[in-house]
């Protein structure tokens, strides 16, 4: 997505929201100047492949990730959303990538990133206290924002941890995106909150319009950029996004 475009979509978000933008970027200067002095990973570093699976934690995660392991999973840029990293490695499954506000269980990125993952981690304006803790612990990192990019710090579009997973790959020239754990309902799980004391419970209002947005988002890139992007959760459907059957997988996978 054009930064141009993207900061429309941002300016809604920050006025629906009453997100700070100041907040934002200070967060985001702060990202950049801690991978100033540790070093940050160069975005063609990411072992880049035609297909990717996006594992968001959406209720369908864990039986989408049992499903999706009678694949050959080495042919695909598997891409975690935060949370979605504890379902994962619950199934000894390692992402090649996890995008994280640091908001999941940081004891599930730790081992991601020590596994070999990189960490794609998201300044905004109230996670800078987390960025401070935890980017020094982590290593093979790329910083994200939603508002104006820096040195170290990109923006390549997104909101959640989810759709954001989704202009990642697009930025690194995925041209088959296959959505797993991304039911943009109106619940959510452990695997995204980790306070819950349920597997699965209804989204407050503020989380809803977060899925809102994910799934709005999704949708401008699956009409607007030159990617195929299927769903195997089984949750809500998306303009543009077919939704598919894994004995139907290797029917679509080119």
């Amino acid at each position: 997505m054009d930064i141009s475009q993207w900061m429309t979509w941002y300016e809604k978000i920050l006025e629906d929201f009453g997100f700070s933008r100041y907040y934002d970027e200070e967060s985001a200067e702060l990202l950049n100047r801690l991978l100033n002095v540790q070093g940050s990973l160069a975005l063609n570093e990411i072992p880049v492949k035609e297909k990717a699976i996006i594992l968001g934690a959406g209720p369908s995660l864990k039986r989408n990730i049992v499903e999706l392991k009678s694949l050959v999973l080495d042919d695909f840029l598997i891409i975690a959303a935060d949370g979605a990293t504890t379902a994962l490695l619950e199934e000894d499954v390692v992402p090649d990538v996890v995008v994280t506000d640091l908001d999941g269980e940081m004891e599930s990125i730790f081992k991601a990133n020590q596994a070999g993952a990189v960490m794609v981690v998201h300044a905004h304006g109230d996670n800078s206290i987390k960025i401070k803790k935890h980017v020094h612990e982590l290593r093979r990192v790329i910083g994200t924002t939603q508002s104006t990019p820096l040195e170290h710090v990109y923006n390549f579009g997104g909101f959640t941890d989810g759709d954001r997973a989704v202009f990642l790959a697009v930025e690194l020239g995925v041209k088959v995106i296959v959505m797993a754990g991304m039911d943009f309902g109106k619940v959510t799980t452990r695997y995204s909150r980790p306070e819950l004391g349920s597997e699965i419970a209804e989204a407050d209002q503020i989380k809803q319009l977060k899925l809102e947005y994910a799934k709005e988002l999704v949708e401008w890139v699956a009409e607007n950029e030159e990617v195929l992007v299927w769903n195997i959760s089984g949750g809500e459907s998306l303009r543009g996004v077919e939704d598919i059957l894994l004995e139907e997988f290797e029917d679509y996978i080119p």
